[in-house]
């Protein structure tokens, strides 16, 4: 069974964003103020479990829609790579 990481978007209050990704089984934390920050500490946290993790994404009420927008672009290229790179080899 994968274990949970919650991934939230949050306003850094200096005019961007950032990402909390929180481990639910043992309530680390890291804070990613880019997707470069985020691939690493999914990556670092994940192989605690042997990459078998499942990411849910929330968002707190403030997050603007621009920012929303673009983690949602850089997830997308990140994913993509993942898919290109790990599942195909």
């Amino acid at each position: 069974m994968p274990v949970k990481f919650i991934a939230t978007i949050k306003e850094s209050g200096l005019g961007s964003w950032y990402i909390e990704l929180v481990d639910t089984f043992d309530n680390r934390k890291a804070i990613c103020k880019n997707m470069a920050l985020f691939e690493d500490a999914i990556e670092q946290m994940g192989d605690d479990y042997g990459g078998d993790i499942e990411v849910e994404w929330r968002k707190d009420d403030n997050v603007t829609a621009e920012h929303f927008e673009e983690v949602k672009m850089e997830m997308a290229k990140y994913q993509k790579r993942y898919n290109e790179e790990v599942l195909n080899g």
